[in-house]
C-alpha cells in the first residue's frame, strides 16, 4: 500500500494517528492532530445525532413530496418549469444528506442499515452510484487538491495549475482558455456526468452490490422518465428535465467549487502532514445561517476535512476551536465570503488559462 494513502475508513471518517509520508514529518505535528481531536472529542462534537438527522431527512422528504404533488396537479409549462427549478433544489440537499450518511455523520449501529440509507438517498432517489461516488469522494478526502491521487483535480475541461493546462489538447484545450468563464455553463452538465459516470462504474461491475444498486438506479429513472412523460407533453418533459438535472448540477458545483478550488495544489509526493493537508487545502465561507442552509455545511470545509464524521450541527461549534488552533500553530486558516470565494476561483482559473491564450497570440 502507498504510505501516503489513507484507509476508506480513515477518509470518510477521521484519523486517530493520521498516515505520514516515509521519514518526512516530525511526530509532534502527528500531535497536533491528536491533540486538536481530544479537545474536539471533549466537547462532545463527535457525538452521534440521530434527533437532528432524523429530522432533516423527514424535513427533506417532504420537500421532495411537494415537487412530486405539484408535477401532478400544475397544468401550466412555466409552473412546471419552477418546479424543475424547485426540484433542483431539493435533489441538492438529499444528495448533501447522502454526502453525510456516506460519512457516518449519521448513522445506525449496523453496518448493512447505512448500506441501504444511501443507497436509497443515492441510487434511488438520485440516480447516482453510491459506491462510485463513496471511492472517489475517499479519494478527495484523503489528499485533497494533491495531483495525480485526488479526482476532484482530474476534470478532463478544467485546469488548476499551467502544466495541466498546457497538457490539454483538443476540445479541453479550447475550454481551458476560456475556462473562467465557462465553468458555470459546464457546471449545467454536472448531473449528467455523475449519472454516466455511476452507470460505467457498475457496468465495469466495480460496485459491491452491483446488482442493488443497478436496480435501484433503473427504478429511478423509470420512475423518473415515466412520471414526467405521462403527465407532461414530449417537449415539455424534455424541457422539465433539462432545467431541472441542469440547475441540480449548477448548485452543486456552486457549493463545491468554493471549497477546494484556487487553493494550494500539492505535488502527488507532498510531504505535509494529515493536519496541514487539510487546512492548507481547504476553504471555508463565512457562516451565516442562510450560508449554512444552502452549502448544507460545506462552508466549514476546513472542519469537514479534518472531522469528516463531525455531524452537520455541530459544525459551528467546531470552528472556533479549530480556528484558535490553527492560529496558535500557525497554520493558515482561509475563510472568505461567498462573493470573494468565486473571485478568488474566477480569477485563478483565468490565470491558469493565460499560457494557452498567449500562445494563440504568438501564432
Amino acid at each position: 500500500m502507498n504510505p501516503n494513502r489513507l484507509s476508506p475508513v480513515d477518509a470518510l471518517g477521521e484519523s486517530p494517528t493520521p498516515p505520514l509520508a516515509r521519514g518526512s514529518v516530525p511526530r509532534s505535528r502527528t500531535n497536533q492532530y491528536a491533540a486538536l481531536k481530544q479537545l474536539i472529542k471533549q466537547n462532545g462534537l463527535l457525538d452521534r445525532q440521530p434527533t437532528y438527522y432524523a429530522g432533516k431527512i423527514t424535513f427533506t422528504l417532504g420537500l421532495l413530496a411537494v415537487s412530486l404533488t405539484l408535477v401532478l396537479i400544475l397544468d401550466n409549462l412555466w409552473f412546471q418549469l419552477l418546479n424543475a427549478a424547485y426540484l433542483a433544489f431539493v435533489f441538492v440537499q438529499v444528495s448533501l444528506i447522502a454526502h453525510d450518511c456516506g460519512h457516518r455523520q449519521f448513522s445506525f449501529r449496523v453496518s448493512w442499515k447505512n448500506e441501504w440509507l444511501t443507497l436509497i438517498l443515492g441510487n434511488l432517489l438520485l440516480g447516482v452510484s453510491r459506491q462510485w461516488w463513496i471511492d472517489k469522494h475517499n479519494e478527495h478526502h484523503g489528499h485533497p487538491n494533491q495531483i495525480d491521487v485526488d479526482p476532484d483535480v482530474d476534470i478532463p475541461l478544467l485546469a488548476f495549475e499551467e502544466e495541466q493546462a498546457l497538457d490539454k489538447r483538443g476540445l479541453a484545450r479550447f475550454v481551458v482558455k476560456y475556462q473562467a468563464a465557462l465553468i458555470f455553463p459546464l457546471s449545467l452538465l454536472q448531473a449528467l456526468s455523475m449519472h454516466h459516470s455511476g452507470i460505467q462504474f457498475l457496468i465495469e461491475k466495480r460496485a459491491k452490490s452491483t446488482l442493488a444498486e443497478a436496480l435501484a438506479m433503473g427504478t429511478h429513472f423509470v420512475v423518473y422518465f415515466g412520471l414526467l412523460f405521462s403527465v407532461l407533453e414530449p417537449l415539455q418533459a424534455l424541457l422539465f428535465i433539462g432545467v431541472h438535472r441542469g440547475l441540480f448540477g449548477m448548485y452543486m458545483v456552486s457549493i463545491f467549487a468554493p471549497n477546494h478550488k484556487a487553493m494550494p495544489v500539492l505535488n502527488r509526493d507532498s510531504e505535509l502532514d494529515f493536519l496541514r493537508r487539510q487546512v492548507l487545502t481547504s476553504r471555508n465561507v463565512v457562516a451565516h445561517p442562510i450560508t449554512d442552509f444552502w452549502y448544507g455545511g460545506l462552508n466549514y470545509q476546513i472542519e469537514h476535512h479534518l472531522f469528516p464524521r463531525l455531524p452537520r450541527n455541530k459544525l459551528r461549534e467546531a470552528q472556533p476551536i479549530i480556528k484558535d488552533f490553527c492560529r496558535d500553530h500557525s497554520i493558515a486558516y482561509h475563510e472568505t465570503s461567498v462573493l470573494q470565494s468565486y473571485r478568488e476561483i474566477l480569477q485563478h482559473l483565468h490565470e491558469v488559462g493565460a499560457p494557452l491564450r498567449q500562445a494563440k497570440k504568438v501564432r
